[in-house]
């Protein structure tokens, strides 16, 4: 497998093939990611909720999204490494944009950045990409703005706001975005969507007509079973396998089995 750059992602869509998204956090994950062929990590902000337990993303610092970037680009080699922009670091203005962005290429070794919104971000990501950053746009649901939406609900049910995220995924690729989340919107406006714009969509929760998918790694192995959006496919039970493999251990040194002879040294 050779290494996964901007223009190879660009290409794929115009080859029609599809686009394996995963988000992780750490470096051993990243390696399992990479040992698997994955084309795209996202070192995704959900870390607020997954990695730090909080309800929701907008908590995250740029510090965080820094500790985990570096964290998880020791673990690639070949797949692409995609970085979050945490709330309130783009919001502000270009340059607030384009100085966040420029850290995390330099300190977290991000290869691209993502930061949510539509229309509005459009001279944000044109001032990123001006200075040679890729940026991944995010649209639908974007999670720093549950408030706004009353919570995570699936987005672009109306004629207006279906018109909204067609807009705002042509204004994306015009400011120059390699690629394009959609997240939580009905599928027959991401299928819209896919085919109106050049550059590859990413879809979780926006059904099968996307460039690719992408999801959350600790929850397509099934870590938490209190989690079961429509959205998501469980590859794995880990939340059983792992509560089950601490029992045993819990078990074996309560009753003396473990360490055994071959777990000793003379």
């Amino acid at each position: 497998m050779s290494k996964i750059t901007v223009p190879v992602i660009k290409e794929k869509k115009i080859k029609g093939e599809k686009l394996s998204v995963i988000t992780a956090y750490d470096f051993s994950f990243a390696r399992l990611a990479e040992q698997a062929g994955i084309d795209i990590v996202l070192v995704g902000d959900s870390l607020g909720m997954v990695i730090q337990g909080e309800k929701d993303t907008t908590s995250v610092t740029m510090e965080n999204m820094l500790y985990h970037s570096l964290s998880v680009s020791k673990g690639l080699k070949n797949a692409h490494l995609v970085t979050d922009m945490p709330f309130m670091s783009y919001q502000i203005s270009p340059e607030q944009a384009l100085e966040n962005a420029g850290i995390l290429v330099k300190k977290g070794k991000a290869e691209s950045v993502k930061l949510e919104g539509g229309t509005e971000r459009f001279n944000s990501i044109k001032k990123i990409v001006s200075a040679g950053i890729p940026v991944m746009g995010h649209i639908g649901l974007t999670p720093q703005s549950v408030h706004k939406f009353g919570g995570f609900k699936v987005q672009g049910k109306s004629e207006k706001d279906k018109k909204y995220l067609i807009e705002s995924a042509i204004s994306i690729e015009e400011a120059g975005a390699y690629a394009l989340v959609l997240e939580s919107i009905p599928w027959e406006t991401a299928k819209i969507i896919s085919e109106k714009i050049t550059i590859p969509t990413i879809g979780i929760g926006a059904g099968k007509f996307c460039d690719g998918q992408v999801l959350v790694i600790y929850d397509l192995l099934g870590m938490d079973n209190r989690f079961t959006p429509k959205f998501l496919k469980k590859y794995a039970n880990l939340n059983d396998i792992v509560t089950n493999s601490i029992k045993e251990y819990i078990s074996e040194v309560k009753n003396g089995v473990f360490p055994g002879i071959d777990n000793s040294f003379e």
